[in-house]
């Protein structure tokens, strides 16, 4: 694992470090930052009661998360990342799985027309955008400018009654394993928790809210809806 790791937490946000790392894992790899399905099941049904609802998997990687909820009935997923090599196996490995696509593409200008989307999922893809930040309170400016050209982007390609859902993984986690974290201490941690980065979601007619997800160790379940949409 550790040959796998970056010198520093903000490659994690850059595609050139993914498309490397994908191109040595197995084609049989998969990666997750967060919780497995099985801890989220309950909230997936919860906030995508339709089994039809069109979603989309905003940064997929290599994550289990797509298939997991195609085998739980959720037959139309489109994937979308950025690095080709990692949209090619795992269009190869789910070549078997009849309405799920997977597409190349940035989370920043999504493929997708206006209002056409029931579901927008994000599963810490946010979070490797943010791992250059040192202060919470200040993240850098191209950190806050790739968050909120994700976040326009989801906002343009729901439906009126569609919802944003965002899997957090408040760090110190496994985001923060690097190669110079393990050398030195972890002081180049970068520490998140849901309150910093509910501003950086925030949009006018838009609601935010979140809960916690797990025992021990918490992630938060984040999800965005237009105000005049209720559960």
């Amino acid at each position: 694992m550790s040959d796998l790791l970056p010198e520093k937490n903000a490659e994690y946000g850059t595609q050139k470090y993914w498309d490397e790392r994908y191109s040595r894992e197995a084609d049989d790899a998969s990666f997750d930052w967060c919780k497995s399905y099985r801890d989220i099941r309950h909230l997936v049904h919860r906030f995508i009661p339709r089994k039809d609802a069109r979603i989309v998997m905003l940064g997929c990687g290599n994550s289990t998360l797509s298939r997991d909820m195609y085998d739980d009935g959720y037959k139309n997923i489109t994937n979308v990342d950025y690095s080709t090599v990692v949209i090619e196996k795992m269009r190869r490995i789910n070549e078997g799985c009849e309405g799920m696509t997977w597409t190349v593409g940035d989370v920043r200008s999504l493929p997708f027309e206006d209002r056409s989307v029931d579901v927008c999922f994000d599963k810490a893809t946010l979070d490797a955008m943010l791992t250059s930040e040192k202060d919470p309170w200040n993240p850098p400016p191209e950190a806050v400018a790739a968050v909120r050209g994700e976040i326009d982007e989801v906002i343009r390609v729901l439906k009126p009654s569609g919802t944003f859902l965002y899997l957090f993984v408040p760090v110190p986690s496994l985001l923060v394993f690097t190669v110079g974290a393990l050398m030195n201490g972890f002081e180049d941690s970068t520490f998140g928790q849901p309150h910093f980065r509910k501003p950086l979601l925030r949009r006018e007619g838009w609601t935010v809210e979140y809960e916690e997800v797990g025992d021990g160790f918490a992630y938060y379940w984040f999800w965005m809806r237009r105000k005049d949409v209720h559960m």
